[in-house]
């Protein structure tokens, strides 16, 4: 519930005496929110396309301060979790409000490792998609089918339901992940291996066959482990605004997943760190970047520049410079330099962060310059970036919804502002 309220709005409609009073709440964090819900009994709804001055719900997870280029994850800044932690442990802090002690850690994580299987008979869903199929398409349908097979645990008023159902998530996301990528390279899925920590199993089961082992490095697991921390939560972004409102009408927690997932497929939210490799195909040749850069100033060109800049961030993206570094030490580990594409993102990030006009307008590269950049370099192919985003936001978007529900909520119901027709007669066909 919202706070008391600090102070009041007073709403006059054409000079009216009686104005419409409207608490004004101040977070502990943040910009102050006028509350609006009795303009409706008033007769008049608010107008805010996109939602970007409506805030659809309290929240003691995520905040964010693009201005400032601040990210926090209950209290905690993002650097000092990416620099000290590790993804389970976030995973933990997200779902639970507090970090964990060792004990508590220790047991988390014996317990995410228990649920890594899946049922076997969801090896045969994949069975009835192509094999060309994109594997979003094939996540999407595969996590919300996933109600059909833990209905054990689908009452969402029970906390201990909720409870398993969120680490039943956080465990099998990542195998169905790596399952979408085999089934689209036509091999065997690789079953868990509890004996690895979460990112390491993770690259196991996406390279390992059953007839060569896979030595997973430590350096790339630590990769993949700050590519799933520094995704796992956003706020009201757009697909966790989707979970939410699919879950306001209390649809089970896969079901709301996968609509989570649905929308990040969208390539405004999710698709980003792939827009960035095939914006770097398209330029093609480190000859031609001066040309792209050309065009891209040339506000008449049409020409798009992805990963750099963010729709909330106004300053550095926080999680861009830990994944800067990060991305340095994946290709000194690879030894990739004389990849023509992996240069080409090399030179265009020194062009950025040294040219005025970039500098100037705060387009700095953001989180999915880097993690794109990474990801190619380990040889994940490019449709599969959206699905382990997917992977990384799961514990964001479970503790979302498992924040609302535990409050008083109501389901998402928003206005419009109508301009078609006023009512009129129908007109049976042999007179039109």
């Amino acid at each position: 519930m919202p706070p008391k309220p600090t102070k009041y709005a007073h709403l006059s409609i054409d000079g009216e005496a009686d104005a419409i009073d409207l608490p004004i709440y101040q977070g502990s964090e943040g910009t102050p929110v006028i509350d609006v819900a009795k303009l409706g009994a008033n007769g008049y709804f608010t107008y805010d396309p996109g939602f970007v001055s409506t805030a659809s719900c309290d929240s003691d997870i995520t905040y964010i301060d693009g201005d400032q280029g601040i990210l926090l994850h209950r209290g905690y800044p993002i650097e000092e979790l990416a620099e000290g932690s590790n993804y389970l442990e976030l995973c933990y802090l997200l779902l639970n409000g507090e970090l964990p002690n060792q004990a508590q850690n220790d047991e988390f994580v014996r317990i995410i490792k228990k649920h890594t299987m899946v049922h076997e008979q969801l090896a045969f869903f994949f069975r009835g998609f192509r094999r060309d199929a994109h594997p979003m398409a094939i996540m999407c349908g595969v996590v919300g089918a996933l109600s059909a097979f833990y209905h054990d645990s689908l009452d969402i008023e029970n906390p201990e339901h909720r409870r398993i159902t969120a680490h039943r998530l956080i465990a099998k996301i990542p195998t169905i992940a790596a399952m979408c990528y085999k089934y689209s390279q036509g091999q065997p899925f690789i079953y868990p291996r509890n004996d690895l920590d979460y990112a390491a199993n993770f690259l196991h089961m996406m390279f390992a066959t059953p007839c060569e082992n896979y030595e997973v490095s430590p350096t790339l697991a630590r990769a993949m482990d700050r590519i799933f921390l520094l995704h796992a939560d956003h706020e009201q972004n757009a697909s966790t605004s989707t979970v939410r409102l699919a879950g306001s009408t209390g649809a089970n927690p896969f079901a709301c997943i996968a609509a989570g997932i649905a929308a990040l497929w969208g390539p405004a939210h999710g698709g980003a760190n792939e827009a960035v490799l095939t914006m770097l195909r398209d330029i093609g040749d480190e000859k031609h970047i001066g040309e792209f850069v050309k065009k891209f100033k040339d506000k008449d060109s049409g020409v798009r520049l992805m990963g750099f800049g963010h729709r909330v961030y106004k300053n550095y993206d926080p999680r861009a410079k830990v994944m800067q570094q990060t991305c340095k030490e994946v290709l000194e580990e690879l030894g990739v330099e004389n990849d023509p594409l992996l240069r080409l993102a090399q030179k265009l990030e020194k062009i950025a962060l040294e040219d005025d006009y970039f500098v100037q307008r705060k387009l700095y590269p953001n989180v999915d310059f880097y993690s794109g950049i990474i990801l190619k370099a380990i040889g994940i192919p490019v449709e599969m970036f959206t699905v382990i985003f997917a992977t990384g936001r799961t514990p964001g978007w479970i503790s979302q919804w498992n924040e609302m529900i535990s409050q008083s909520y109501k389901i998402g119901r928003p206005r419009q502002l109508y301009q078609g027709h006023s009512q009129r007669r129908y007109v049976p066909m042999d007179k039109r």
